[in-house]
């Protein structure tokens, strides 16, 4: 354990045995990764370092989990104040959920508000959710030129958090919401429920 308390690698190797996961430790060339099989999904844990200005650069933490879109559902939620000063994005609109205290507490975008009122109608899931950080979850087609090619109706469900994150039930609750969305996704036919075939 360090002066900041404990490791990125201590923390995650932990996380990893607690929940049944493969830890992989970073080094000078590699992050670390938290790799976790759910059903037939791979859910990743790792970071990434953003450039924003000239010389600063933020590290981020993130999740993936490629899974079979085959109708191209779009949604992105976030926590109200986070990121809202991008403005609202082309085809997206606000939608409410129909429960108060999450519609207050977060923003939900998405192209189908029928869908996203019966996704987010899990009362569980909203709970899950609410015990998460300041965080962005979004499903995105594909991660650009330096990322894995994905098949046609593969798509990525993707969580983004600032900053390295250390607290461990916080981590394990970031792995609960995207077993959670994952299934849900299948529930509600956004999702089918077999291999992407993509390997992050």
């Amino acid at each position: 354990m360090g002066w900041f308390g404990p490791s990125q690698d201590e923390v995650w190797g932990r996380l990893s045995e607690e929940i049944g996961a493969q830890f992989m430790p970073g080094g000078f060339w590699k992050r670390a990764k938290v790799q976790k099989r759910v059903d037939q999904w791979t859910i990743l844990l790792d970071t990434f370092t953003r450039q924003h200005g000239q010389h600063h650069h933020v590290v981020y933490t993130r999740m993936r989990a490629p899974f079979v879109n085959p109708d191209g559902f779009r949604f992105t939620v976030y926590r109200a104040g986070f990121l809202s000063g991008l403005g609202k994005y082309l085809g997206m609109q606000d939608v409410e959920i129909g429960d108060p205290e999450f519609d207050d507490a977060f923003v939900v975008k998405g192209n189908d508000e029928s869908r996203l009122v019966d996704l987010f109608a899990d009362p569980k899931l909203r709970e899950l959710l609410a015990s998460l950080p300041r965080m962005r979850v979004e499903v995105k087609d594909s991660e650009g030129w330096f990322g894995p090619s994905f098949p046609p109706d593969a798509d990525e469900l993707y969580f983004t958090t600032r900053g390295v994150l250390k607290d461990l039930d916080q981590l394990k609750g970031c792995f609960a919401v995207f077993s959670a969305l994952l299934h849900r996704l299948c529930v509600i036919g956004a999702a089918h429920k077999y291999d992407p075939g993509v390997r992050l």
